[in-house]
């Protein structure tokens, strides 16, 4: 089997996380901070420098503002529910998954919020010349992510965030398809909210994600439950990172988490080369074939989206799974804004998505049954 589907999931995890996951299941399960004990003080103790190792890797002076989540979706519904409020108005982007746009769209729905999408002047992403001109008097905060899962295109983060804060407005940067390869610092980019997925380009356990924060104003909470301080008191507590984390946190995947990106920092170099290398090659490649690709040559993210003829892009991903064993996504891969930019409604895009843990071989293997498969539709049609 290939695996190419890694902008959903990573399938190949680093010897090192498979360890931490395995030591913190043995060693540290003890409910972290929550009891008096030493196997809940060492586990808590834990869990505190995961929150460390993230907010260094992403230039966050308040390790404590670092909250755990299920996932990414969980942390852009925090940051949405948590910071808007009634009147508010927002910016966002054609490129945006729907973890961004169906929560905007239920506050708008309620009568509590109102909406813009940008849309790109530039091939290559969104640039702050596409957000300013929608910016209202009572718009609150703008929400992009960084870059494209269906296509891999690049968010000018830097210049949207310098805009914003000159604007007092809040910046929610969705990192999900970043993080693993992409150098981002929250104090010099302006970021005030940021959304990350563990089990993606930081190679962890499915199931853990974080917001992180950047700012003073303060959230109002998704959850509300057990935070294991001021339990005698029916509200919720008013500090990070307790605020936002009620329940019972998972340590094996944090700490899986943390040894993620530890391994990241060692290999950021090689990762980011080796993706823009194949990313590259496959463009070239998948152009050479004549195939319609939706991902310019710049954009080397390790995303890329294209469609053979007027095929649907969902029975090409399951020939190549059925027949050469290759595991690639097609359809509209939750961004349905992003297709109508793209034309691709009624077709999707076929995704392929890679990995350090890709080779050059494996994709060589895709182009040749591509190869394969335009010249049996060739045949077909003539």
């Amino acid at each position: 089997m290939i695996y190419l589907d890694n902008s959903a999931t990573t399938l190949i995890k680093p010897k090192s996380v498979i360890s931490a996951v395995h030591e913190a299941i043995i060693n540290f399960s003890a409910n972290p901070g929550r009891s008096g004990h030493n196997a809940s003080i060492k586990c808590a103790l834990k869990i505190e420098q995961a929150r460390e190792t993230l907010a260094k890797h992403f230039g966050l002076s308040l390790p404590q503002n670092v909250i755990f989540t299920a996932n990414c979706t969980t942390a852009l519904n925090m940051a949405i529910f948590g910071y808007l409020k009634k009147g508010d108005h927002v910016v966002t982007t054609e490129n945006e998954h729907n973890s961004v746009l169906r929560p905007l769209e239920a506050l708008k729905q309620e009568g509590i919020i109102d909406y813009s999408i940008a849309f790109q002047s530039s091939p290559l992403g969104i640039k702050l010349e596409d957000i300013r001109p929608l910016v209202k008097n009572n718009t609150t905060m703008i929400i992009t992510n960084h870059i494209s899962n269906v296509n891999g295109c690049k968010t000018d983060i830097k210049e949207i965030g310098k805009f914003c804060k000159q604007k007092g407005l809040l910046y929610l940067v969705d990192c999900a398809q970043s993080c693993g390869h992409e150098h981002i610092s929250m104090e010099e980019d302006n970021i005030n909210l940021l959304s990350f997925a563990g089990h993606k380009g930081f190679y962890a356990p499915l199931a853990i994600g974080g917001l992180l924060i950047n700012t003073d104003k303060t959230a109002k909470p998704l959850l509300h439950g057990g935070t294991g301080t001021n339990s005698l008191e029916l509200f919720q507590p008013s500090t990070l990172p307790e605020r936002l984390e009620s329940g019972t946190i998972s340590s094996p995947l944090i700490l899986g988490l943390d040894a993620g990106v530890k391994f990241v920092e060692e290999h950021f170099d090689e990762i980011r080369y080796k993706l823009d290398d194949l990313t590259t090659y496959l463009n070239f490649e998948l152009n050479k074939l004549g195939f319609q690709v939706y991902t310019e040559p710049e954009n080397a993210n390790g995303v890329i989206a294209f469609n053979i003829e007027d095929y649907d892009s969902a029975e090409i991903a399951t020939i190549l799974n059925e027949k050469y064993g290759i595991c690639v996504r097609g359809g509209y891969h939750c961004a349905p804004i992003k297709h109508k930019a793209l034309g691709t409604i009624g077709q999707g895009a076929v995704r392929v998505s890679l990995s350090y843990f890709n080779t050059f071989t494996e994709v060589q293997k895709l182009i040749l049954s591509l190869k394969n498969i335009k010249h049996k539709i060739f045949k077909i049609k003539n």
